[in-house]
């Protein structure tokens, strides 16, 4: 049996890329050899992993391990934050999101993005899923794409008496999944979920989860979870990433392990994982 520190050296050295219990289904996103800095600060360090369609990916790990970055590096998202800098590729449908000729905005209709907080704008009901199909040019029936929108997000028979009232006039689990009809409306194939329940009440989280597992049939999704229990009820595929201190005493975040989801959380083969998965630490 390896000892603590060599598992560690082992995993950061040769970072899992597929589930290793997965099946061959279509991989959507791929991370390879993805590092990020803050300035000169490392962040994360050459993650690689598939992102495998239909399916719900989990991140999971102590705070300040990554996840959130890692999500972001997804839809260029980090492009927004002054002094980010990203090393290595991100491969979605063949072409790497970090080439010159890719236009972000373009990657974040197609990758789209769901806030911890719900930040429904501070408009109607009805213009919350409108506004942003119309600055991105869409040209069909309005009315039918709200209203789509709305249904598949489990919102609509609770709103469409209202669809002229504020966002914000909703309660907060209901403004998370008119956020999450917002993000579909733009037909991404991929929706990233930075813990987007960690805000709610327990009835409007299992709305949510009830509305992830719905999704997926559609929609390739990605969720950062600080709930095990949420990760072991929503996602098929669990990634465990840890931290630890580079030679500038600041830590960085790396991939640990990464399975389907029974498999992390009941036969995990790194003891970090095992350690993290059974509470005794994080």
């Amino acid at each position: 049996m390896r000892s603590r520190n060599q598992n560690e050296n082992h995993q950061n050295n040769n970072p899992p890329t597929k589930p290793k219990h997965a099946d061959l289904s279509e991989t959507v996103l791929q991370a390879k050899k993805l590092s990020v800095y803050y300035g000169e600060t490392l962040a994360l360090q050459e993650v690689s992993m598939d992102i495998l369609k239909n399916s719900v990916t989990a991140l999971i790990g102590p705070s300040g391990c990554g996840k959130s970055t890692l999500i972001r590096c997804f839809n260029r998202l980090n492009d927004l934050i002054d002094g980010c800098r990203v090393e290595g590729k991100v491969i979605y449908r063949g072409k790497d999101l970090y080439g010159s000729k890719i236009d972000p905005v373009a990657v974040r209709r197609r990758i789209g993005m769901v806030f911890q907080k719900p930040n429904p704008f501070p408009k109607s009901i009805y213009e919350n899923i409108a506004y942003g199909a119309r600055i991105n040019g869409f040209k069909g029936d309005m009315d039918e794409l709200v209203e789509r929108s709305l249904q598949r997000a489990a919102l609509w028979n609770e709103v469409k008496d209202k669809l002229k009232t504020s966002g914000l006039s909703l309660s907060g689990g209901q403004q998370q999944r008119l956020c999450i009809a917002r993000a579909i409306a733009l037909k991404p194939e991929v929706v990233l979920m930075d813990e987007p329940a960690s805000s709610l009440d327990p009835i409007s989280t299992e709305s949510v989860e009830e509305l992830i597992h719905q999704l997926k049939h559609d929609y390739t999704i990605v969720i950062v979870t600080h709930n095990m229990q949420q990760a072991t009820r929503i996602s098929d595929f669990t990634a465990f990433f840890n931290a630890k201190a580079g030679k500038n005493g600041k830590r960085f975040g790396y991939l640990v392990e990464y399975d389907k989801t029974e498999a992390i959380f009941e036969s995990p083969q790194e003891e970090s994982t095992k350690q993290y998965v059974s509470g005794r630490f994080g």
